[in-house]
């Protein structure tokens, strides 16, 4: 028997699935492809209520946890994925902070245990494609959660020998210059943020671009979902003109193709749709 086409993706965090993937997941679920999210972590390590910081009084682990779950479920259903599936790690936070030392944190998890959780999903699932981060993180980024979802979902693909495609999200360089020059030029605050030269992902190593422009509003939706943590999410403060441009495409870096693909692609599922 056929399998059903399936794409999953493996993201760290709630509102990680927005950006870098949203766009893929609302176009192949329309395309009537099984679409599955797996979100590693309850995003324990983000803003509180009325703002508060991981660390700061008031900051109740447990209660962000349930609420940034909520909203990740609100973004699920304007992609309109068909699976959510949580593995419920403790989030780590980001590099440096005092929750990197947490036993139960997701980075601490020895990676056979977690792989093992991702590698039953793929057993019931059994995607054809398979999407994460690389191994900074994505383009650099360097979150302890990110590195850590990269090393289990190679493992998990790796011993499983399920998925025909496996993927990189990424970030071209030259999109991100522009992209930063655009926010500049329409006085959105970066709060200071200015990305290093080497951020983002080198343009040569890029084989995949797909083009999402009829899906940019649900991406928007789906980000705005993620209302506890729009402090962080400037490119929501972006214009409308500017998000359209910015989010109309997502670029990936394909690392295992076992079928016949052009080496650049405009379809993560080329040389898979007919078999």
């Amino acid at each position: 028997m056929d399998r059903q086409l399936t794409l999953m993706v493996v993201h760290a965090h709630p509102d990680d699935e927005c950006l870098s993937t949203g766009g893929i997941l609302a176009r192949y679920t329309d395309e009537g492809i099984r679409t599955v999210l797996v979100t590693c972590t309850n995003g324990e390590q983000g803003d509180g209520q009325d703002g508060v910081k991981p660390g700061e009084a008031g900051h109740d682990d447990a209660a962000v946890a349930e609420r940034r779950l909520a909203e990740l479920r609100e973004s699920v259903a304007h992609l309109g994925i068909d699976h959510l599936e949580l593995l419920g790690y403790r989030d780590s936070g980001m590099d440096g902070w005092d929750a990197n030392a947490h036993p139960d944190a997701f980075a601490n998890v020895p990676v056979e245990t977690a792989a093992a959780k991702l590698a039953a999903l793929m057993e019931h699932y059994r995607p054809q494609v398979v999407v994460t981060y690389d191994e900074t993180g994505g383009g650099g980024y360097g979150h302890p959660d990110h590195v850590q979802t990269h090393r289990i979902t190679v493992a998990a693909t790796e011993s499983t020998g399920i998925p025909d495609k496996l993927y990189y999200t990424a970030i071209p360089r030259s999109a991100i210059k522009q992209m930063f020059e655009m926010m500049r030029d329409s006085g959105v605050d970066l709060g200071g943020f200015e990305p290093s030269d080497d951020f983002g992902t080198p343009d040569e190593r890029v084989t995949s671009i797909v083009d999402v422009a009829p899906f940019v509003e649900r991406k928007v939706k789906a980000l705005q979902a993620h209302e506890s943590q729009g402090e962080n999410i400037f490119m929501l403060r972006m214009s409308e003109e500017a998000q359209q441009q910015a989010f109309s495409h997502e670029a990936f870096e394909r690392k295992l193709c076992k079928v016949d693909a052009p080496d650049h692609e405009e379809d993560l599922f080329a040389g898979l749709r007919d078999t």
